[in-house]
């Protein structure tokens, strides 16, 4: 998956979440777009050592750390 495919998907299922009133058009594509970015940054901010063992990684490999990056720029297009 392409950071800017993970990116609108990200987006969209903030999107589809039950909408409110207050929450519709553009002001509830904006939460979203916050909610994913702020789901991005926990991943970019996870110590893979939290989530399991990693036994072949002292850190997370660029590769990894690009594609989030990535992934919260193509949010931020949105």
């Amino acid at each position: 998956m392409t950071p800017k495919e993970k990116a609108e998907e990200l987006v969209l299922k903030y999107l589809r979440l039950k909408r409110h009133k207050m929450f519709n058009g553009w002001w509830h594509k904006m939460i979203s777009k916050q909610c994913a970015l702020i789901a991005v940054d926990e991943v970019l901010n996870l110590d893979l050592h939290d989530v399991g063992d990693y036994k072949d990684f002292d850190t997370p490999s660029e590769w990894y750390i690009s594609y989030w990056m990535e992934v919260k720029q193509e949010i931020e297009k949105l």
